[in-house]
C-alpha cells in the first residue's frame, strides 16, 4: 500500500512511496527523503582556524554559510580527498554553491559523516548544515518485483560494457539538501532531465546538486568515491499534468565541462513495443548507482516492456526500482532512452514514454547522436 512520506529538507516536495509487493499495487512517484537539516550558530573568525561538523553514520554533510568579503575557505572530509573551495568575492576554480532562499550559500555536499570547514582568511559564519541519514533511518521504500536483480554498475563492466558506458551520464541528485532523484545528461549540450514531481521551479533547481561518477568501485563493495558534483543552473522546460503523465523537468548545470566527460544519453523517438528488452540504471534510496539488466536471477530472463502503453502517457514493466529511482532513464536493446521512470507499483512499475516526452523538447535539446 502506498505510504505518505512528509518531507523534511527546505525545497524537498511531499513523498509517495509503494513498498514491494508481487500483487498489483497503486502506482507512485519514487522520490527518496535521505536526510535532514538541522540549525547551527557558528563564527569563525580572528585566529580561529575553523569547525568540525560530525554526525556519527550519516551519509553526507552539507553546509550552509556566509562569508565576508575577503574571506576564503575550504569544506572537506578528514582526509582531505574531497574539498570544495570557496571565496567570499567569487574566484576561477570556486566550487559551486547551491542556494535556499536565504543570505549566503550551501558548499556542495562532502560524503561520509564528517565535514571539516577551514577558514584561511576573513569571516565564516555557519547558520545551518543538512546530515545524510545513517542506515538505521533509511525507511525501506521499494518496487521490488519479487527479487531483487539490482547490481552495482560495476558488476556488469565486463559482461555488459555498453549498458555500464551508457550509465556514466546517470547522476544522483540532491534535492534542497534533503531529497533524492535520479537524473542524467540528455544530448549533446548543457541539458539534463528528471521528473518534474522532483523539482519543478528555478529555485528548485538553484537548490540542487548533482553528483555523477557515484558508484563503487568493485562489485558489491559498498566503497564508492564521491566522484564529480555540480549544482542546478538554469530551469529550461517542464511538462503540464499531475505526476502520472509525461513527468518531465528539463534543466541545465553549473560547470558544465566537469561532467562532460561522463558522456550522455539519446533520446528513442519511435513509441515502445511490448516485449522488447530494456535496462534502467539509477540511484534508488539515493545509494551508488545500480543497474536492473535482469528480472528477478542474474543471467536469467531480461527486462522487457510490459505494456507499451499502459495509458496515455505510460509505458509499464517489473524492473526493479526503489525510492530515488525517479527520473531514472529507462533505455532500450539499441542503448537509447525508451522511457522517463517515475511510478513504482508492482507488477506495474512504469516510465512516461520517451518519443511523446521528445515531440515536446526536440527543439530544446541536440539529440543527434
Amino acid at each position: 500500500m502506498a505510504r505518505l512520506l512528509l518531507a523534511i529538507a527546505l525545497a524537498a516536495p511531499a513523498f509517495v512511496a509503494v513498498t514491494a509487493n508481487p500483487a498489483a499495487a497503486a502506482e507512485a512517484p519514487q522520490v527518496r527523503q535521505i536526510g535532514e537539516e538541522k540549525a547551527a550558530n557558528v563564527a569563525i573568525a580572528g585566529k580561529a582556524a575553523g569547525h568540525m561538523i560530525h554526525e556519527p553514520g550519516s551519509s553526507y554533510i552539507k553546509v550552509h554559510m556566509r562569508l565576508s568579503p575577503d574571506a576564503h575557505v575550504t569544506v572537506s572530509n578528514p582526509s582531505g580527498t574531497e574539498v570544495h573551495t570557496y571565496h567570499g568575492t567569487k574566484q576561477t576554480g570556486d566550487s559551486d554553491v547551491t542556494l535556499h532562499g536565504r543570505k549566503g550559500f550551501a558548499a556542495l555536499s562532502i560524503d561520509g559523516d564528517t565535514a571539516v570547514v577551514k577558514r584561511h582568511a576573513g569571516e565564516v559564519h555557519i547558520d545551518g548544515y543538512w546530515r545524510g541519514f545513517r542506515e538505521d533511518e533509511m525507511i525501506g521504500i521499494q518496487s521490488v518485483c519479487s527479487t531483487d536483480a539490482r547490481r552495482d554498475v560495476v558488476c556488469y563492466q565486463t559482461s555488459h560494457p555498453t549498458e555500464y558506458a551508457r550509465s556514466r551520464a546517470v547522476a544522483k541528485l540532491l534535492i534542497g539538501g534533503g531529497g533524492s532523484c535520479t537524473t542524467w545528461r540528455v544530448g549533446n549540450t548543457n541539458r539534463m532531465l528528471t521528473n518534474k514531481h522532483c523539482f519543478s521551479t528555478q529555485a528548485a533547481v538553484q537548490s540542487s546538486e548533482m553528483q555523477f561518477n557515484y558508484q563503487c568501485a568493485t562489485c558489491g563493495g559498498n566503497n564508492p568515491g564521491a566522484g564529480t558534483k555540480v549544482s542546478g543552473a538554469q530551469l529550461i522546460k517542464v511538462s503540464t499534468g499531475g505526476s502520472g503523465e509525461l513527468d518531465y523537468t528539463l534543466y541545465s548545470v553549473n560547470n558544465f565541462a566537469a561532467i562532460q566527460g561522463f558522456g550522455t544519453l539519446y533520446l528513442e523517438t519511435r513509441a515502445p513495443r511490448a516485449g522488447e528488452r530494456i535496462y534502467i540504471p539509477g540511484h534508488g534510496d539515493g545509494r551508488p548507482k545500480r543497474l536492473s539488466i535482469f528480472e528477478d536471477t542474474q543471467n536469467g530472463a531480461v527486462c522487457t516492456v510490459r505494456n507499451a502503453a499502459i495509458n496515455s502517457w505510460n509505458m509499464s514493466y517489473s524492473c526493479d526500482t526503489s525510492g530515488g529511482n525517479s527520473g531514472s532513464p529507462v533505455l532500450s536493446a539499441n542503448h537509447r532512452v525508451l522511457a522517463l521512470h517515475h511510478l513504482g507499483g508492482c507488477p506495474n512499475n512504469q516510465g512516461a514514454r520517451m518519443h511523446l516526452i521528445y515531440q515536446q523538447i526536440a527543439t530544446l535539446i541536440d539529440n543527434n547522436g
